[in-house]
Formats: structure tokens, C-alpha cells, sequence
């Protein structure tokens, strides 16, 4: 017979599993636009991407800090968080949970068991499974990577495994509503291709609710190798963390900060997807990312890609922070990649809270319409005096990284007169101009001096 501790468990239990429930069906799944150009949940309501990347929250945080940095992502803005599933092999969490029975993606290590509270049946997927019912409760979506691109690269993952693991991950995630799932992880598609084409084939074809992308090695981009695979619902870039002149292969050299580029190329591609950069610098990383006698990434350099992809026509941005991706923790030694801060109060940077008055400002005017528009831009230069434009029918902004003067061809959006506006990436301020004929060609001089990180948007609406 059962005591009163047991029962009051067991209710308790029961009532997680349902408020858990609840919180997910108050999430809708994502969905690509019809256009193709951005999301929208299965209601039909744009879904700016705002992304944070949190890639060892499952290995490195416990429930408690987790509690603390999917609130702080959330009263941030941020609606996407990054996650690897298995960084290794040999993951583990921070309760010293293994994923895997003899480092085998195919043999998950899973007990039946309460995933809500700390049992003696109680493993890494359990954990896993609470991080994500977490997230939901909090409005964030989880973006997936089944198995980081380093194992598999090193031969530890072969195409029957990866179909057999792809296979438990669409199982055990498919009901979930806030899942989006990246495959590959900071590799080229061409390091064991057969081994990503299982795994998006697989989650595809037993998943066919939940989004499926690929993330890949720095400087290059999804499209280079499944832009028509069936699987790719979008297209991610990693434009990476190093400067214009770090850059020494002919390919990198192409695109190398612009990671404008990147967007421009698959905005043009057929069939026509959404495209979004999911790894561009990192907000406090050396740049180059390995030597940290460099100079670190900032705040206003993490603004700046976030203006050039997203006015290029990027569905959304994706932010990063050195501390934070790894979860960089007291006690933990150096880190990696010069890491000079903990994560718990690296979540607190200015470019994390400066995020927001992007999707803000996008999320201000239609979203459906909304289009690049370079030939706005009357007169441009390249590098970081680069002027990006933007628009819909009925406004358009035009964003400069240093503050330099916008000569802008009017006449471009609706109207015989059109109110122009400062509005500041930093804190999302908004200072009017003043009122102009729509016709012309109209120089406008932004706050301050010209220099880089005195970057300010134009914004121009119809009357």
C-alpha cells in the first residue's frame, strides 16, 4: 500500500508533467513563410529569429543556473537558443550523466524514470527534457545540433549511427513544439556528407514538423552543399571570427566581415529560403579567436552584423559571447579562447542587451514585406563605412556602422512626404529629424563623429 509521501510524489509528479504539457502547447512550431523569405508560427504570425548561443547548456549548467540563464535570454528578447546535443562521445552532464553506452550515437544511455525531479532514475535525456520544457515555459524555442561536426569529422560516428540516433532524437522531440533542429556543427558538408545527409534525411522524414538546417565551419555556408537537399528548410551561415585581414585562403578572402555577402548570395539562390547567420563573432573573443593577445570583439561589433545580415534580408540574427557559449564557470581553470569572464555575469554584457532593439525596430513595421534595398543608398563605400538599406512599402532604414553621412535616393517607399528618424541600436531611442519631400536625392547627417561604433539607423516613414 501506498504512504502519504508516495502519493503527495506521485501528484506532484503528475501535475509537472501536465503544466510541462500546458507550456508546450502554448508554443505554436515553426514554419517557413510562404514567400520564403522568413518564419511565421503555424498561426501565420512572423517569428523574427533572435538566437543566443548557449552550445554547452546541457552538459555544463545545473537545473538552477539553467533556471537563471533561459530567464535572463528571455527578459532579454531572445526567442532561439543554440544548443549542441552531444559536444562529444563522451558527453556527460553536470551530474555526471552519460549520453551514450559505450560512446555509441546509435545506443543513447536512457532509464525510465521522472525527468522533473532528481530520482535515482533520472538520466542525461531526462535532463535534457527538462531544460526544454524550461525553455518552453519561458516563450524560447531550442535549436538543436544533434552531434557537434569534431566526432564525426574524426571518423567516431558512421552513416548507420547517425541514422539510428537521428532516429531516437525525431522520437523522443517530434511532439515538442519549440524544437528547430542544426545539423552538422562547425564542419564543411563535404567532411562526412554521408553522415549529415542521414541525419537530415532522417529527422526530416520522421520529424516533419520541426525545422531542420546545417550548421557549418567558419567563413562558409549551408548552400555550399544541401541548398536542394530536401531536408534544409534554411540556410545558416557562419560568417565567423576573424578580421578582414586574418583572412589568408582565396575562399575566405571573398566574403571575409561582410557577412552581408553571405545573405546576399542565398537571398538570390532558387528555390528561395530563408537565410540567417548563426555564428558570427563572438562578443568578447579575441579576433582571429585563438590568439587573445588581439583585440577583443565588442558590442558594437556584434550590432554591426546584426544591422549588414539582417537589412540584407536575414530572417533573424544570432548572438554570441565567449563566456557564455562555453558556460565558463569558477574553478573551471582558463577556459578557452582567452575567455576573461564567467558566465554568469558575462549574460550580462552590453551586446546581449542591445540585441532586442533590432527585433524591435524590425518588428515595428510590416514584417511582411519587407525587402533590401541598396538603391536607397545614393553614394557607398565598402568595409565598415558600408551603408545597409532596408525597406517596405511604406518605410525604409538605412544603417551606418560609423556614423557616417546617408545620402539617400528618395521616392523609394509610398508617399509625397515622408518623416525621417534616428533611432539608436544601443538603447532603442528614437530622435524625429523632420519632414521631406519624397523626391531627391536627401543627406543625412547622423549624431556624433564619424567613427566606427558611432552607428546609428535612418529611419524614413511614409506620412
Amino acid at each position: 500500500m501506498l504512504n502519504k509521501t508516495c502519493i503527495v510524489t506521485f501528484c506532484l509528479f503528475i501535475c509537472l508533467i501536465a503544466y510541462a504539457d500546458a507550456q508546450q502547447k502554448k508554443m505554436l512550431p515553426l514554419r517557413v513563410s510562404a514567400n520564403g523569405r522568413y518564419f511565421e508560427t503555424t498561426d501565420g504570425k512572423p517569428f523574427f529569429w533572435l538566437g543566443d548561443t548557449g552550445w554547452l547548456l546541457f552538459t555544463r549548467l545545473t537545473r538552477e543556473e539553467t533556471e537563471q540563464y533561459l530567464t535572463d535570454r528571455q527578459q532579454k528578447g531572445f526567442n532561439v537558443i543554440q544548443v549542441m546535443v552531444l559536444p562529444g562521445v563522451t558527453a556527460a552532464n553536470i551530474y555526471g550523466d552519460s549520453a551514450l553506452i559505450s560512446k555509441n550515437v546509435s545506443r543513447p544511455l536512457t532509464t525510465p524514470g521522472n525527468q522533473f525531479a532528481d530520482t535515482t532514475q533520472y538520466d542525461y535525456w531526462d535532463q535534457m527534457d527538462f531544460v526544454i520544457a524550461k525553455a518552453a515555459e519561458k516563450g524560447l524555442y531550442m535549436a538543436l545540433v544533434p552531434v557537434w561536426g569534431s566526432p564525426v569529422k574524426a571518423g567516431l560516428v558512421t552513416e548507420k549511427e547517425a541514422a539510428a540516433y537521428a532516429s531516437f532524437l525525431a522520437k523522443r522531440y517530434k511532439d515538442y513544439s519549440n524544437i528547430i533542429w542544426i545539423n552538422g556543427g562547425d564542419i564543411k558538408g563535404s567532411d562526412a556528407m554521408n553522415v549529415w545527409m542521414a541525419i537530415g534525411n532522417t529527422l526530416h522524414s520522421e520529424d516533419p514538423g520541426h525545422l531542420v538546417t546545417f550548421h557549418p565551419r567558419g567563413r562558409t555556408q549551408s548552400s555550399d552543399w544541401f541548398h536542394n537537399s530536401s531536408w534544409l528548410a534554411f540556410n545558416m551561415f557562419q560568417s565567423g571570427h576573424r578580421r578582414y585581414d586574418q583572412d589568408t585562403a582565396a575562399v575566405d578572402k571573398k566574403y571575409g566581415e561582410d557577412n552581408w555577402k553571405y545573405v546576399a548570395t542565398d537571398y538570390n539562390r532558387k528555390p528561395v529560403k530563408p537565410v540567417i547567420d548563426g555564428e558570427p563573432s563572438y562578443e568578447g573573443i579575441p579576433q582571429g579567436l585563438h590568439d587573445p593577445k588581439e583585440p577583443f570583439w565588442k558590442d558594437c561589433d556584434v550590432r554591426r552584423y546584426a544591422y549588414w545580415s539582417v537589412f540584407a534580408g536575414a530572417c533573424g540574427y544570432t548572438y554570441g559571447h565567449n563566456a557564455v557559449m562555453q558556460m565558463h564557470k569558477h574553478g573551471d581553470g582558463p577556459g578557452v579562447y582567452g575567455v576573461r569572464e564567467y558566465w554568469d555575469t558575462a549574460i550580462k554584457a552590453p551586446g546581449a542587451g542591445q540585441m532586442v532593439y533590432l527585433k524591435k525596430l524590425i518588428c515595428s513595421r510590416n514584417y511582411a514585406d519587407r525587402i533590401p534595398d541598396q538603391s536607397l543608398v545614393a553614394d557607398n563605400a565598402t568595409g565598415y563605412k558600408r551603408l545597409s538599406a532596408t525597406r517596405g512599402k511604406d518605410y525604409a532604414f538605412v544603417y551606418t556602422y560609423t556614423g557616417s553621412k546617408i545620402p539617400v535616393n528618395m521616392g523609394r517607399i509610398a508617399g509625397s512626404r515622408v518623416k525621417a528618424s534616428w533611432y539608436d541600436p544601443r538603447n532603442g531611442l528614437v530622435s524625429e529629424i523632420g519632414v521631406y519631400a519624397n523626391k531627391g536625392v536627401m543627406v543625412f547627417d547622423p549624431p556624433g563623429e564619424e567613427q566606427n561604433g558611432n552607428d546609428w539607423v535612418l529611419v524614413i516613414d511614409k506620412m
